[in-house]
């Protein structure tokens, strides 16, 4: 049976969530993370990481296209679109892949769904769609509902949503 209960259950796994839950493991902390699509949340998967190496292709493209401003010379200068966005995917996929590295080497438990608080102490993970095949981390079984049982504390990270963003002291039970 997979287990249920964790001292911090960390919802969303975005730049604060991810980070989050990694110190609270190094603290000894039982400690799960709860996941509807891919680690790393929407900054590393469609936001800020990707934008910044579509933004860093066309820096290189503005340099290269202004080479006789440096004393340098290139010809037929072209860009490739279709590569440049798979580029930026890899850079993305390649983040991805470091925070699932990251939850395993912290033995982190990474919880495949949405998350809801139900009361103090009790939240319940509705399974989301099967996580990328390439998905990272120790995986928990993905049931359609599972409830899990907090004992010390909890800290919500959905970053997309901040007026949803929730943490709870840890608890002196």
């Amino acid at each position: 049976m997979a287990e249920t209960t964790f001292d911090v259950i960390v919802i969303g796994s975005g730049p604060g969530g991810y980070v989050t839950a990694i110190r609270a493991a190094q603290l000894g902390f039982r400690t799960a993370i709860v996941e509807r699509s891919f680690l790393g949340g929407i900054c590393s998967n469609w936001g800020c990481i990707p934008t910044k190496a579509l933004l860093r292709s066309a820096e290189i493209f503005h340099y290269l296209r202004h080479a006789k401003d440096y004393g340098l010379s290139a010809d037929n200068v072209g860009f490739d679109a279709a590569a440049v966005v798979k580029r930026s995917r890899g850079v993305a996929g390649r983040m991805n892949a470091g925070v699932g590295f990251l939850m395993k080497k912290n033995k982190i438990t990474v919880i495949w769904g949405e998350a809801t608080i139900d009361a103090p102490g009790k939240i319940t993970v509705k399974a989301s769609p099967p996580p990328p095949k390439d998905a990272a981390g120790p995986v928990r079984t993905r049931p359609s509902t599972s409830s899990l049982r907090l004992v010390r504390g909890l800290a919500c990270c959905p970053v997309s949503n901040p007026t949803r963003s929730w943490s709870g002291p840890i608890s002196r039970r």
